[in-house]
């Protein structure tokens, strides 16, 4: 069976956990010696130096992977539609992130929740995106309407993989659809959104669900309740009960 990935949203360090990511080295450095993916939202405020990218990827080891948040101006304020601005935006979003080579893993789009499934603009936008990046690519729709088959058939057919997600916007969001390469859960925390830490019992229902995944199909799990440091002992833990890897 394929990996299973488990990581942050960014990859500081709270001070309760210092002792468990020891050694020299930027906190990315020593993050990076105990997991292997990490996801970069800072791209999804503003674009980062050539020199940053740069870093990231020699602050890692070979087989560490980072997913990379799609600037919101794509995704919310252009809500998808290919405008020339939105398409510019795009391009230079892609030549950045594959300044990562190897290391870049899948592109992260998450839609705002008052945007709803809208067939002709979400097919013209995700065909173009296959175009011109044919590696992975997650979705994290917010709207009810993006819950439909015929959704998820669009989906299926450009190879996007929809976000597990929690807490879920309805019940189907709350489990990975569309393309499963890869299943990506993004765990936000709950019930206070980016604080609330996961019980011993929550992690273990998922370190189940992981298990019974298809084989060979890559797993990503991103804990992004990093307001309170929960974030990160959540991975630790989880990280206890799967096969994951270390970085």
């Amino acid at each position: 069976m394929s990996a299973v990935r488990i990581g942050t949203a960014g990859w500081s360090i709270p001070r309760a956990w210092s002792q468990e990511l020891p050694g020299n080295g930027s906190h990315l450095e020593r993050y990076a010696k105990v997991f292997s993916c990490a996801e970069i939202n800072s791209t999804f405020y503003r674009p980062s130096r050539e020199s940053t990218w740069l870093r990231w990827a020699a602050s890692v080891p070979d087989d560490f992977r980072f997913s990379v948040k799609a600037p919101r101006f794509v995704s919310h304020d252009q809500a998808l539609a290919l405008t020339p601005e939105c398409m510019s935006t795009l391009h230079a979003f892609l030549v950045q992130a594959r300044l990562l080579g190897d290391k870049l893993g899948p592109l992260l789009f998450q839609l705002p929740p008052k945007e709803p499934f809208a067939v002709d603009r979400a097919t013209a936008f995700f065909s173009y995106l296959r175009t011109i990046h044919d590696s992975g690519v997650v979705l994290e729709p917010r709207h009810p309407s993006w819950f439909s088959p015929e959704a998820e058939a669009l989906l299926c057919s450009l190879r996007i993989a929809r976000v597990a997600a929690d807490p879920a916007p309805v019940p189907d969001a709350a489990k990975p659809a569309g393309s499963h390469s890869p299943i990506y859960y993004r765990l936000h925390g709950s019930p206070r959104k980016y604080y609330s830490a996961y019980t011993a019992a929550a992690l273990g229902q998922l370190s189940a669900e992981l298990d019974q995944r298809a084989p060979d199909t890559e797993a990503w799990v991103i804990f992004d309740n990093t307001a309170s440091g929960a974030a990160l002992g959540n991975a630790l833990a989880l990280r206890q009960l799967t096969s994951a890897p270390s970085g």
